[in-house]
């Protein structure tokens, strides 16, 4: 018998204020396209490491890494993440609309992984 185990254990990032951005973002999506998401996260959860297409590191930011994921409507959507430890730290989520992540995701992704490798 097979027995499967976590590598990884995806966590919320939780601001100062208590507030789950990526939790947040996730429940404003179509209830398809939070599972499709969930699935993606869970597999790295278990399969980690894994690289493309469902996960690669942000080129020139140590630690950054982004969960791929393809939802509906032909859309894609990436949740960004730091690891500390086992714990996968999701960060920031958004639906991609351009081929380079765009600076703006980029930089609050960046601003909270200083918090969460300042704090832990």
């Amino acid at each position: 018998m097979n027995s499967f185990h976590k590598v990884l254990q995806a966590a919320f990032y939780v601001s100062t204020a208590g507030k789950r951005p990526v939790r947040e973002w996730l429940m404003e999506l179509a209830p398809e396209d939070r599972k499709t998401i969930g699935e993606d996260i869970a597999t790295l959860e278990f399969c980690w490491p894994i690289g493309k297409p469902k996960c690669a590191p942000i080129h020139g930011v140590k630690s950054l890494y982004e969960v791929r994921s393809n939802i509906s409507s032909g859309r894609i959507a990436r949740v960004l993440f730091v690891l500390v430890g086992n714990r996968m730290v999701l960060l920031h989520g958004f639906v991609k609309k351009t081929q380079q992540t765009p600076e703006k995701e980029l930089k609050l992704a960046i601003t909270r992984m200083k918090e969460v490798l300042r704090h832990g």
